[in-house]
C-alpha cells in the first residue's frame, strides 16, 4: 500500500471510529483540554501583568538594565555608548542616603538620586513608570526635589512644601548633620513598585555634586532596547573598560525577582495538574475504546491492516482530540485575557450580589455596610501580558498530553482471532 493511500485509510478509519463514539469520550476529553489551556493562558497572562508591573518600574526607574561606575574617561565612555546599537540611552547619576525632616517634626529616610533632569524628561519609559501625581518633574533649580507618594504621606507634605535633608551619607567633606540643606517639593510620584514610592527621591545633577561631596561616585544607568542583551553588553563593556565596575539588573532585587519567578512557576505547575487529570481520563477512555473495538480491529487486520496502522488510528484520534480542545482553549483564553478588566469588574459585581443576597436573608440591617471589593478595581487596572512563547508552549502541551495518553493506551492492542470474532457474532 502506498504511503498516501495508507494515510487516507488511517484518517478514514479514525474518523469513522470517532463518529460511532456514542458515549462522547473524545468530546469530554477535548472539553477538559480546552479548560486546561484556557486556564493556563489566563493565569499566566495575569501573573505576567502583575510581575511586569513591578519589574518595569524597577528597570526603568531604579536599577536600569546595566549600571556602570568608576569610569575614568567619561567622554570616551559616552561616545562608545552612543555608537552601540543595543543601547537606547545613558543616564548619569549620583546616589546618597538621606534623612528628611520637616518643621512639624516628622522624619523619613530616603535614597536620594541626583540625575540630569533633561535626560530624564527625554526618557519616555522613565516618566511613564514614575507617574507624577502632583506637581511636575521639575528639577530646574538646585533646591528642587521630587519625592515618592509614601514619603510625602509620611512627612505630611505636598507640592510646594519645604523639607530639610537633616542627615546625609557621603565623603569626609560632607556634613553628616545639617539644617541648611533645604529643598522644595516640586512633584510627587507614584510607581507600580511600592518600594520606590517609599524610598526614592530625585534632585538635579548639580545639587548632587554640591551636596554629596567631591568623592561621590558618578554612576551611569544604561537602558537597552532588549533587556535580554544585558549579559552580552556587559561582556563588551568589560573588554572595553576593564577598570570599571559593571552590574546587571539581575543583581539588583535578586531575592525579589526570585520570589516572583518561584510564584509564577508554582502557579504554572498547579494549573498544569489539569492536563494530568485530563491525560489520565483520555488514557482510560482510549483503553476502553480499544477494548470495545476489538472486533473491528480483528476484521481490519484480516483486510490487510497491520498492528502499527491500528495504533496510528488511535494515535490520530488522540491528536485530533487534543488539537480541538487546545484550539478552542486558545481562542477562549485569548478572548478572556484581552478583556480581563471587564472580567474582574464582573467578578466584583457577582461577589457583591452574592453577599447582598446572603446578608439580606440573614441580617438585612447590615446592608448599609456592604460595598464592592475594591481589590477587583486594583486588579482591573493591571493589564495582563500575553507572551507568545508561553502561549505556544501551553498550546503544544495541550495537544501532546492527549497524544501521549493515546500512545500509551494503544501500545498493546488486544489480539483477537477472526475465528473468535465469527464465533461470537
Amino acid at each position: 500500500m502506498m504511503l498516501s493511500s495508507r494515510l487516507r485509510w488511517i484518517f478514514f478509519v479514525s474518523r469513522r471510529l470517532t463518529k460511532i463514539d456514542r458515549k462522547g469520550t473524545s468530546r469530554l476529553a477535548s472539553l477538559g483540554i480546552c479548560f486546561g489551556v484556557m486556564a493556563l493562558i489566563v493565569v499566566m497572562s495575569v501573573m505576567n501583568g502583575f510581575q511586569m508591573t513591578f519589574i518595569d518600574a524597577i528597570l526603568e526607574v531604579s536599577s536600569y538594565h546595566v549600571r556602570v561606575s568608576d569610569v575614568k574617561d567619561e567622554q570616551v565612555f559616552l561616545d562608545w555608548c552612543s555608537k552601540n546599537k543595543k543601547i537606547k540611552n545613558v543616564t548619569p547619576f549620583y546616589e546618597a542616603q538621606g534623612l528628611f525632616a520637616v518643621s512639624s517634626g516628622e522624619q523619613c529616610a530616603s535614597l536620594i538620586r541626583s540625575i540630569d533632569a533633561e535626560t530624564a524628561l527625554k526618557d519616555k519609559e522613565f516618566m511613564k513608570e514614575l507617574n507624577i501625581i502632583s506637581g511636575s518633574f521639575n528639577l530646574d533649580s538646585e533646591d528642587s526635589i521630587v519625592i515618592g507618594n509614601t514619603i510625602a504621606r509620611s512627612l505630611g507634605v505636598n507640592t510646594g512644601s519645604r523639607i530639610c535633608i537633616a542627615a546625609m551619607s557621603g565623603s569626609s567633606d560632607v556634613s553628616l548633620i545639617s539644617q541648611s540643606r533645604i529643598f522644595t517639593v516640586r512633584g510627587v510620584f507614584y510607581s507600580g513598585y511600592p518600594e520606590l514610592n517609599a524610598a526614592y527621591s530625585f534632585v538635579n545633577l548639580e545639587s548632587g555634586k554640591n551636596n554629596f561631596g567631591k568623592k561621590a561616585a558618578l554612576n551611569y544607568g544604561i537602558k537597552l532596547y532588549d533587556s535580554s542583551g544585558a549579559d552580552s553588553l556587559m561582556a563588551q563593556l568589560s573588554e572595553e573598560f576593564p577598570e570599571s565596575k559593571i552590574q546587571s539588573w539581575k543583581e539588583f532585587n535578586r531575592s525579589f525577582f526570585g520570589v516572583l519567578r518561584m510564584e509564577k512557576n508554582i502557579l504554572f505547575l498547579m494549573v498544569l495538574l489539569i492536563f494530568l487529570v485530563v491525560a489520565i481520563n483520555i488514557y482510560n477512555g482510549m483503553k476502553k475504546l480499544i477494548y470495545q473495538r476489538k472486533t473491528e480491529s480483528a476484521l481490519l487486520e484480516v483486510f490487510g491492516a497491520g498492528e502499527s496502522d491500528l495504533k496510528k488510528v488511535f494515535l490520530l484520534q488522540g491528536f485530533v482530540t487534543g488539537l480541538k480542545g487546545a484550539a478552542a482553549g486558545l481562542a477562549i483564553g485569548l478572548a478572556v485575557t484581552s478583556n480581563m478588566s471587564s472580567v474582574f469588574m464582573a467578578m466584583a459585581k457577582v461577589q457583591y450580589y452574592f453577599e447582598y443576597l446572603s446578608v439580606r436573608l440573614v441580617s438585612p440591617e447590615n446592608l448599609k455596610y456592604l460595598a464592592e471589593n475594591s481589590m477587583f478595581n486594583v486588579y482591573a487596572r493591571i493589564p495582563p501580558r500575553m507572551e507568545l512563547k508561553e502561549i505556544m508552549i501551553i498550546f503544544m502541551f495541550g495537544v501532546l498530553s492527549s497524544v501521549a495518553a493515546s500512545f500509551l493506551a494503544g501500545r498493546r492492542l488486544l489480539k483477537v482471532s477472526v475465528a473468535e470474532v465469527l464465533r461470537d457474532e
